[in-house]
């Protein structure tokens, strides 16, 4: 067999004296068994230079340093499982082995893994993401949301098996038990990052309502310290878009205090430490109960001191307005003097009209005395039959005068009469014992007040009844039945004078 670093078996015999021949494939195939023997496993130090990956996923690039260039090319497999996306400029250590590409007669490196080359190189890449991503807007200030007070579901992006989780979940038993929920993560390694990123997208996907499980109030993305790379998960693009992205507050705790990652700069509030989350994500409930029983103290000596003064307020008005039954009988009383006053002048009126009507027509007697009185003179100076006529005649005038005589002084009789009544009506009305004379009484109910209408009277209620010559008691909704009124006298018949 033939060695890998020997020149190959010529095609045909050589002549002597003469080099021997070689067909292009085997100088391409000797070549290629020479390096990949040599350099079966490199690593290689370079700046990446225009790294583009094609529609197969295979990723081809350039390593370069100021005096030479290396071809490389990393095939789909491996470059799905990179760690760290080779972008232009950043310098890497590339791992991977020689070989030959024979239908370009060039040579170059087949990569199996990057990593960057030191920190500085890092945070130089950090840096330009950072600044990439914020020009986008991804770390506004008018993005980030307000924490809840108190969310109910708390849900937690982190390992499983590390000390965070049960840090975090002391913290919140101590401080205010709520709900928990934990998505489990890696939180560093090949993969991680696409964790982390789905994790936080699939609790933005949980149902408000009719869920399996309930929808977080907010989240927590936490990770114990380490190096920069150690946290490099946290500074991915696809990591800080989608805390970006994320529809429920979110608290970043990654690391230490010292500890900066770009999904720090993402989220809506950023914890020193993953117990400094758990503590901002909760009050303390001892002190929130306390602080609910000191609010309900005041407010109780607040309204009770506020009803003191109201009660305060309402005694000096009503020692201003006095008894109200007191005040009731004092206007009764006026009342009654009034219409005792009013009675008397009435009267006294209706009497002077009287006397005037009586001076003034001589009643029918007196008239027809005096008429018989001239006839029987003037019957004695004639004959009798004339005088008969002239008698009948005067005497019927006498009866046209007297009819006349009465129905005037009825109409005055009667104006008079209708004005005595409507004084007399005007008394009733404002007489309070007219009032109960007529049948009315005064309803009071058990602390003096007046019931004025019938919404204020209850079924079974004690009231006491004013008559206009006492009192007497009764209870609402026990009454009879009512008398039926009596037939008003039919009006006096007018009666002739003669």
């Amino acid at each position: 067999m033939q060695d890998a670093a020997s020149p190959p078996e010529p095609a045909r015999d050589s002549t002597p004296g003469n080099m021997p021949e070689f067909t292009v494939t085997e100088i391409s195939g000797a070549v290629k068994r020479t390096i990949e023997s040599s350099f079966e496993r490199v690593r290689v130090r370079g700046e990446v230079s225009r790294p583009t990956r094609a529609g197969s996923g295979h990723l081809y690039l350039s390593l370069k340093d100021d005096q030479a260039v290396l071809e490389a090319v990393c095939w789909r497999g491996s470059a799905q499982r990179l760690s760290v996306q080779p972008e232009e400029g950043m310098e890497v250590i590339a791992t991977g082995k020689l070989t030959t590409y024979p239908g370009r007669s060039k040579y170059q490196m087949v990569i199996e893994q990057i990593e960057l080359a030191g920190e500085g190189a890092l945070l130089k890449l950090l840096e330009d993401r950072r600044k990439r991503l914020a020009a986008e807007g991804l770390f506004d200030a008018e993005r980030k949301r307000p924490i809840p007070y108190l969310p109910r579901v708390i849900g937690v992006v982190t390992s499983p098996t590390g000390a965070v989780i049960r840090d975090i979940l002391h913290r919140l038993t101590d401080r205010f038990p709520v709900h928990v929920i934990v998505w489990p993560v890696l939180v560093q390694g090949e993969g991680a990052k696409d964790q982390i990123a789905r994790a936080i997208a699939g609790f933005n996907a949980v149902p408000a309502t009719g869920g399996r499980i309930a929808r977080p109030d907010l989240l927590i993305v936490a990770r114990g310290g380490g190096s920069l790379e150690d946290l490099w998960a946290f500074n991915e693009e696809v990591v800080v878009r989608a805390a970006a992205a994320s529809d429920i507050p979110l608290i970043s705790a990654v690391g230490h205090e010292t500890d900066t990652t770009l999904i720090d700069f993402a989220s809506d509030r950023r914890a020193p430490t993953p117990t400094a989350a758990a503590e901002m994500a909760v009050p303390v409930r001892a002190e929130l109960v306390a602080r609910i029983a000191e609010d309900t103290a005041r407010l109780a000596h607040a309204m009770a001191r506020r009803l003191a003064d109201g009660g305060n307020h309402l005694n000096g008005l009503a020692r201003g307005l006095g008894d109200p039954a007191a005040r009731i009988e004092q206007a009764q009383q006026r009342l009654d003097y009034a219409a005792q006053t009013a009675g008397s002048t009435i009267q006294r009126r209706l009497e002077r009209l009287s006397e005037r009507v009586a001076r003034r027509l001589p009643t029918p007697s007196e008239m027809l005395a005096r008429t018989e009185g001239r006839l029987t003179a003037l019957l004695r100076g004639l004959r009798i039959e004339p005088i008969a006529q002239r008698l009948a005649q005067d005497r019927r005038e006498v009866e046209r005068f007297a009819k006349a005589a009465d129905s005037a002084v009825d109409r005055v009789l009667k104006v008079e009469d209708d004005r005595l009544k409507g004084l007399d009506r005007v008394l009733e009305a404002n007489s309070f014992v007219r009032v109960l004379d007529r049948g009315f009484v005064l309803v009071r109910d058990a602390d003096g007040a007046p019931v004025t209408s019938a919404e204020e009277a209850r079924d079974g209620q004690p009231v006491s009844l004013r008559f206009r010559d006492g009192e007497r008691t009764a209870v609402i909704g026990a009454g009879g039945a009512r008398p039926k009124p009596k037939p008003a006298a039919p009006p006096a018949s007018q009666e002739s004078l003669f």
